[in-house]
């Protein structure tokens, strides 16, 4: 880690005035309120700068700058997705492949992820809420990332796999430990503990079928033939990792301003017609995904020289905080003109997920608020967050009246 953080000699292209050190795996500006202290970069640092640190990368951080880049493909690609860059990079099935290479699988996935599609697991859904919220409902507190966060949305998409749910807390271990992995032998050794289960399922699916994602994937056709193994591992992997984390970290966050704001507890209880609206708030407000990519032909964009092999991370979660955009934007309101943001990406690469993300924090709220109206951090406990390309928040001590 120490030589990743040192500094190396800034390209020539760069300009003096474009570098700003900042280090994504834990700047001391990054306190508790991640999302929030990474908008003193909007104030400090130029709106797409240079960072020496990690092998060297820009940062882009406002919104407009950043709907620009993930959309050029042409110019910044999706192949390596690795800050600092590692050899042989692996290729991650749709998700580091640019357009048209990624297109048949995508199409493949879209079906099963579409409103319909989502709307009909809402019974499902339904009924894990109840069940965890009921498990803690008598305690009075409880760690809302262990005891429900990490389980619902993770119950949720091992459900949707045909995943074996009595291996939830070793799935869920087993995606942390990859996300904080930094050398090449941990990412590589990690990577193949998870292609090996996601094998194993495979072929378990392979000699009995059953009505999940796992066995509908195995019979894909991609341009016209049969999915390979290797495809389906990769592919798999990509869905293990997000499925796994994100709506995890997303409705941690946001449960935890939440916690901190009883007027708007009063608000979401009085009238849950409220809730898909602080859904998409909290959504927007707590981002986790920073988005890497290689520059793979030199361009000039908002007056930046990029050059072909740098590294680009577009900040999502700031981009969805960018005062340009958002009036306001670093306030939690449920009232603000809906606009769109950029915490599930956008353009070709935009999540496939983000229905069935949107619908199982709203489930998740819908039945939570019924039974546990009022709710507070619980005092004298700090919460500790994971930062870097993934943003994670690790623990939230919450408590109620009984």
């Amino acid at each position: 880690m120490a030589d990743n953080l040192r500094p190396p000699a800034v390209p020539g292209h760069v300009p003096e005035e474009l570098v700003f050190e900042f280090n994504i795996y834990g700047d001391p500006r990054l306190t508790e309120d991640v999302q929030a202290s990474y908008q003193s970069l909007h104030r400090d640092a130029p709106d797409i700068f240079y960072s020496p640190l990690n092998g060297g990368h820009w940062m882009v951080t406002r919104y407009e700058h950043i709907f620009e880049i993930v959309k050029d493909y042409e110019h910044f690609s999706v192949r390596e997705m690795q800050i600092p860059r590692i050899e042989s990079p692996p290729v991650f099935i749709p998700l580091s492949l640019d357009p048209p290479a990624s297109l048949p699988y995508r199409q493949a996935l879209m079906p099963h992820f579409s409103p319909k599609a989502v709307g009909a697991m809402e019974p499902k859904l339904r009924a894990f809420a109840v069940e965890f919220i009921e498990e803690v409902l008598a305690r009075g507190e409880c760690d809302f990332v262990h005891d429900i966060a990490a389980r619902f949305p993770v119950s949720v998409f091992m459900e949707l796999m045909g995943m074996p749910l009595d291996r939830l807390r070793d799935f869920r271990a087993l995606a942390d430990e990859y996300f904080k992995a930094r050398t090449n032998e941990e990412i590589g050794a990690l990577g193949e503990r998870i292609i090996g289960l996601m094998t194993e399922l495979v072929e378990l699916r392979r000699k009995e079928p059953a009505d999940d994602l796992i066995s509908k994937m195995i019979e894909f056709q991609v341009d016209g033939r049969p999915i390979t193994l290797g495809e389906l591992q990769s592919m798999l992997f990509v869905m293990f990792l997000g499925g796994m984390d994100t709506v995890t970290n997303v409705a941690s966050y946001t449960y935890r301003h939440l916690a901190q704001d009883s007027g708007l507890q009063a608000r979401l209880a009085s009238d849950p017609s409220l809730i898909p609206r602080f859904v998409e708030e909290g959504v927007r407000s707590f981002g986790v995904i920073n988005t890497p990519r290689i520059v793979v032909k030199d361009c000039e964009r908002f007056g930046v020289k990029f050059k072909q092999g740098d590294m680009v991370l577009c900040v999502l979660p700031l981009g969805s905080r960018d005062d340009r955009r958002f009036e306001n934007s670093a306030d939690f309101d449920i009232d603000r003109q809906a606009l769109t943001h950029l915490t599930f990406s956008s353009g070709p690469h935009l999540c496939l997920g983000h229905n069935l993300a949107r619908m199982e924090i709203r489930i998740l709220t819908e039945e939570w608020i019924k039974r546990i109206p009022e709710f507070s951090l619980k005092p004298g406990l700090r919460h500790h967050s994971r930062v870097g390309t993934v943003i994670a928040i690790e623990n939230l001590p919450i408590q109620w009246p009984v």
